[in-house]
């Protein structure tokens, strides 16, 4: 579990096809980073949760399953790709993002991009599929970023983004056309479920 707050940007150094097709990538962080990281720990990479191994001083490997690389952006990766990197959440650390669970749910589009003010509006095309969870004041994540929606109409929906968030996230890279990781809030996602047991439909 996490809460989409970023703590760290970090890099792709090795991105290696293995037998069958899965990905072995080693990811370059920030000094200190691992310090307390322990093999078979869970680290958010871009919003998708990731074992991490193989750790030093330098970052650490982990490996993506063909599974991962057919539902996220994480095939689209290559040798250079900047990560959002977050830690798993514990008993001890401010929940000030949302409950997000590091299983990406689909892939959305960047169809629009303009400036407000000091802050930047984006609006994003979702799956048919993944529309229906997305709500007005309503949580994503993107690319691991918890963010508010602004607004929603049909597939697409807006977010805000404060000069914060593209200084300490690797969201300043972000133009239309671009592919971004998409969590839906867990809530919606239940709360769906509940209706489809009951005979109902959201």
């Amino acid at each position: 579990m996490f809460t989409g707050l970023i703590e760290a940007t970090g890099e792709v150094v090795d991105y290696t096809r293995q037998h069958g097709g899965d990905v072995r990538m080693r990811v370059r962080t920030p000094a200190g980073y691992t310090e307390g990281l322990r093999a078979g720990d869970s680290v958010a990479c871009s919003g998708a949760c990731m074992t991490a191994l193989d750790i030093d001083a330098e970052g650490f490997s982990a490996d993506v399953s063909n599974e991962s690389l057919q539902v996220t952006t994480l095939g689209d990766w290559a040798v250079g790709s900047r990560l959002n990197l977050e830690r798993s959440l514990t008993l001890t650390k401010p929940l000030g993002g949302h409950l997000v669970q590091g299983h990406v749910d689909g892939v959305a589009t960047i169809v629009a991009l303009a400036g407000d003010a000091s802050s930047r509006r984006v609006r994003l095309q979702a799956p048919n599929t993944l529309a229906r969870f997305i709500a007005p004041k309503g949580s994503v994540a993107l690319d691991g970023v918890s963010l508010t929606v602004n607004e929603v109409e049909g597939d697409e929906f807006g977010v805000n983004l404060i000069p914060h968030t593209w200084e300490v996230t690797t969201l300043e890279h972000w133009q239309v056309g671009a592919r971004v990781n998409l969590e839906v809030d867990l809530m919606a996602r239940y709360a769906q479920r509940l209706l489809e047991t009951t005979g109902q439909s959201a």
